[in-house]
């Protein structure tokens, strides 16, 4: 039996996958609840897809499939070539939170140092980890406060070191809950600036948000209601599709043509349970009648 090496003329490396998250029927059960259902979905690489709904409605359950750290999934995910959740994913992929991750007794440079230790450990990578260290102070754009214990950061000053974390390692993939809460207009915009220059370089975004004005900024968007894809399209094609100048409104056409969806679904069930109800009534089956004895058969 012969033995092949990676990279050698007998086994070519495969091509990069076009899209860095494909999803097909992704389910999620939480108790009696389904809180995503069965959905179909592609991020494409190279780009920013916005995922955007009302609070509650599973982004952050999706999201938490894609990193792999939600439990009882079923159907299809794969992450830039991988199953979801495969430990080979763990250096490629940047996953940020809500709630910032980060310890508040180290200052945010030592932060960055210990992540970036985790990811590079060993002597022989302490120059790369000073530079990432530095690249992702500077992208963030916290240079001035580099030196400041973190808990005497403000929450949006702390959520962008989360963010410098999860670039230490220069991920494919980013996936990013929330990121902008908490930051004033100006941070807003400046996180966007960089969103955009990493999809340039050839990594993927998702980024959720219930903030509509920040899906124009989006090259794709995921309209989510109630565990469902309401619509996955261009900003542009989603105002064409709708009639409507803004993706709020055209999210609000959709959400409004769901719901009347739903109603004549149930008007029509309530229909059926009405007539099936009036045909057993019309014929009532009588399971106690004794049958017909001789003497009682009519002639």
């Amino acid at each position: 039996m012969m033995n092949y090496e990676p990279g050698t003329p007998d086994t070519p490396p495969p091509p990069p996958p076009t899209s860095a998250i494909a999803a097909r029927g992704l389910t999620v059960v939480r108790g009696t609840r389904t809180v995503l259902r069965a959905l179909d979905f592609t991020v494409p690489s190279g780009s920013i897809t916005g995922l955007l709904g009302p609070s509650g409605c599973g982004k952050t359950t999706l999201m938490r499939a894609v990193v792999g750290t939600q439990a009882k999934v079923t159907g299809v995910l794969d992450v830039l070539g991988h199953p979801a959740g495969d430990p080979a994913l763990r250096p490629r992929i940047g996953y940020v939170t809500q709630a910032p991750s980060v310890y508040t007794d180290l200052t945010v440079r030592q932060n960055l140092d210990y992540f970036a230790a985790v990811l590079h450990p060993g002597r022989a990578h302490r120059a790369a980890r000073r530079e990432a260290v530095a690249r992702a102070i500077d992208d963030v754009d916290l240079t001035t406060r580099a030196d400041a214990l973190a808990g005497a950061l403000s929450g949006g000053q702390r959520s962008r070191v989360s963010l410098a974390v999860a670039l230490l390692g220069t991920p494919d993939l980013l996936v990013l809950d929330e990121p902008t809460v908490g930051l004033d207009p100006v941070l807003r915009r400046d996180l966007w600036d960089l969103f955009h220059r990493l999809a340039d370089r050839g990594t993927a975004l998702l980024v959720s948000s219930h903030v509509m004005d920040e899906a124009e900024r989006c090259h794709r968007l995921l309209l989510m209601r109630d565990g469902r894809i309401l619509a996955e399209d261009t900003p542009d094609a989603l105002r064409h599709r709708t009639g409507t100048a803004t993706v709020e409104e055209a999210f609000l056409h959709l959400v409004d043509a769901d719901r009347a969806d739903e109603h004549r679904a149930d008007t029509d069930r309530a229909d059926t349970a009405r007539t099936g109800d009036h045909a057993t009534d019309e014929h009532p089956a009588d399971e106690t009648a004794a049958p017909l004895t001789t003497e009682e058969a009519p002639r």
